[in-house]
């Protein structure tokens, strides 16, 4: 008896928190971060206060998740899969750039959010170094696959190229030239592909 109670109550309880994450990624994408306190967001989905914090203990926990939800949303795992699956490293790397040009422009608005506060906001800037972390674990997994390959230059170290990596794919490079150069996603996996290939790839012997 009690599991069939605590189905709906579990259904129900998904829908609050997934109504929470969409209307935190609302007011985050329309007004910005400063906008995104627990109160504006309770307002937003139409639930209570208290309710935000049944789900989300605090600010940064409604950020962090929001972050996963986004990913998740829009396709992140299948987006890197083709990475992961590719047969070897320079063939991941251009899977890479693909990828990039594929998924970056879904999360933008709130990764671009998150940037300009987490200066002076601790959530925001904690956060972003929690999907630093992250990024920086999958440039050095992909350097270290080319490295074991025989195919990473000799000038590079593992950590350096991982770090040079991770900055090649910021935000504001993504940005600068998919919306305020408006090339394709084409164009930029063709030239962006060519730039970590020739930075980062080593020739067989």
């Amino acid at each position: 008896m009690s599991s069939v109670i605590a189905a709906p109550r579990n259904a129900r309880s998904r829908r609050t928190a997934q109504a929470l994450l969409e209307a935190a990624r609302a007011l985050l994408v329309e007004e910005g971060f400063e906008a995104m306190t627990m109160a504006a967001v309770a307002d937003r989905a139409a639930v209570t206060r208290r309710s935000v914090y049944l789900h989300f203990s605090s600010r940064a926990a409604l950020l962090a998740a929001l972050f996963e939800h986004v990913k998740e949303t829009e396709g992140l795992a299948e987006s890197v899969a083709p990475v992961w699956n590719a047969p070897d490293a320079v063939t991941a790397l251009a899977e890479w750039a693909a990828h990039i040009a594929r998924f970056t422009p879904r999360i933008m608005a709130v990764a671009q959010a998150i940037e300009h506060v987490a200066p002076d906001d601790p959530d925001a800037a904690a956060h972003r170094r929690l999907v630093g972390q992250g990024r920086h674990g999958d440039c050095r997994r992909l350097i270290t696959w080319l490295a074991d390959e025989g195919r990473l230059v000799d000038r590079w170290t593992i950590e350096d190229a991982a770090d040079m990596l991770l900055a090649l794919i910021s935000i504001d490079v993504v940005r600068t030239l998919l919306v305020e150069r408006r090339w394709s996603r084409r164009r930029f996996v063709e030239h962006f592909t060519t730039v970590l290939h020739t930075t980062f790839v080593a020739e067989k012997h």
